[in-house]
């Protein structure tokens, strides 16, 4: 079984745990971040020290990483590869695609999988992650987020061909909406 899942989600909504939990469940699964392929490159370029200073780099050199890291996750051999990233990134110059057309396309994704949560939960989620500096939102621009995340994933759906599972993660379900990814993965092989 060769699947290539991208697991999309907007920051906080718990897309990482979702996948971590269905990648354990599984045997030659593979999990890669897309942002942290993307960072340890513009390390060796020396454009940035932190991971979040990414946001702040010009597009043009986000878009270089993300050439960069889609033709290395693509070259991944693994019977199944899950794609940690986001459908876009909230930037300087506005809302920028994490999937534009060249990665996604690179990436051939087999399913894509958007992980989706209350706006509400969301934003207590990333009050509560002192790991990372995000941007400071209301519960509005989360729930303008979320319907961006749909818009952006039917996109990448359509550009790909491939299926699009839209699973819940609400507090203290990661386990259900992991199994709802793992069924998907059944089904598929």
């Amino acid at each position: 079984m060769r699947l290539r899942v991208v697991v999309v989600g907007i920051p906080g909504v718990g897309k990482t745990t979702v996948v971590e939990k269905v990648r354990a469940s599984m045997k030659k699964a593979a999990l890669v971040t897309f942002g942290t392929v993307m960072f340890e490159e513009a390390v060796r370029l020396k454009w940035v020290k932190d991971r979040d200073q990414m946001r702040a780099l010009p597009v043009e050199r986000q878009r270089k990483l993300q050439r960069v890291a889609a033709a290395k996750i693509a070259r991944m051999k693994d019977g199944v590869v899950f794609v940690d990233t986001h459908l876009f990134i909230r930037t300087q110059e506005g809302f920028w695609p994490g999937l534009p057309f060249e990665v996604v396309r690179a990436l051939k994704p087999t399913h894509l999988v958007l992980v989706e949560a209350a706006a509400e939960e969301i934003l207590q989620r990333r009050e509560s992650d002192s790991t990372r500096k995000r941007d400071a939102l209301r519960a509005s621009d989360l729930e303008s987020e979320l319907a961006l995340a749909r818009a952006f994933l039917s996109v990448s759906s359509t550009l790909t061909g491939a299926p699009m599972l839209l699973v819940n993660n609400s507090k203290g379900k990661a386990d259900e909406a992991a199994a709802a990814v793992a069924g998907m993965l059944r089904k598929a092989a």
